[in-house]
């Protein structure tokens, strides 16, 4: 593998590697890593176990339910995985853990990640992990207020969202730009062919070939179900005048309507 052609790998740390064929093996993000753009490389710490079943979860002290997986498999796992990158030429590793707990992975977090080029990923199950592994954890990511049953799923959702936003991934670059809160917004409806179904028509506006009015709409309509759907994100965002303006229409027009 030439490493001038990875644009970015990831190192992660799961007891069920086989679940990662669901990213690596389909879609445009599964061809990223066929074709060798992006790098993936598993560890499973039950490898660095040095007890003769394997075994990596132990009881919690004080009691409660469940089991918690041990620091000593997960901090080798993890040294290994800086070494790997090191000897690929990646430098300063990040080292993040899924979890409930962590900060609410957006957008911008999304973006930023990309810029670091190389992760390292926990993806803990039972209760989670050792407090004491939290010395080598820079930074813990949550995707929602929810907990699943490991946090395999959680980091494929990661690295997708990475992965999509790196240049070339994507058939069309303008898909990840267009994307919902790209700038803020949640994205404006879309039409196919059909022009008609179900006596539903699609909107004249967007097949009348005037480009400055396709925009216009687009857009009024991103903040049309911005505002109903997710009235934070308005609150969060500095809009433009002409934002502003048409959200101004929005309102006028949702007033008409109960009128």
């Amino acid at each position: 593998m030439k490493i001038s052609k990875v644009k970015f790998t990831f190192d992660v740390i799961t007891l069920m590697p086989e679940m990662y064929l669901a990213l690596t093996d389909y879609g445009v993000v599964g061809r990223a890593f066929k074709e060798k753009n992006v790098d993936l490389h598993l560890w499973n710490p039950r490898d660095f176990s040095h007890n003769e079943h394997k075994t990596v979860d132990d009881r919690t002290y004080g009691g409660g339910p469940g089991m918690l997986m041990m620091a000593d498999p997960i901090v080798k796992s993890i040294k290994a995985a800086k070494k790997r990158q090191e000897a690929l030429g990646f430098s300063n590793s990040k080292v993040i853990h899924m979890t409930p707990r962590g900060k609410t992975l957006k957008h911008k977090l999304v973006k930023d990640l990309v810029k670091k080029k190389n992760l390292i990923l926990i993806a803990s199950r039972y209760e989670g992990i050792d407090e004491r592994i939290g010395a080598w954890i820079d930074e813990e990511i949550s995707v929602g207020d929810f907990v699943t049953s490991g946090g395999e799923l959680p980091t494929m959702m990661l690295m997708d969202c990475m992965v999509r936003q790196l240049p070339g991934v994507l058939n069309d670059a303008e898909s990840a730009i267009q994307d919902s809160f790209v700038n803020g917004l949640l994205d404006h409806p879309h039409f196919t062919r059909p022009e008609i179904y179900n006596s539903i028509k699609v909107p004249d506006v967007l097949i009348s070939g005037d480009h400055e009015k396709i925009r216009i709409w687009r857009l009024k309509e991103s903040l049309r179900i911005t505002w109903i759907k997710r009235p934070d994100l308005l609150a969060e965002r500095l809009l433009t005048k002409e934002e502003s303006r048409l959200l101004d229409e929005i309102k006028n027009e949702q007033e008409q309507d109960f009128l």
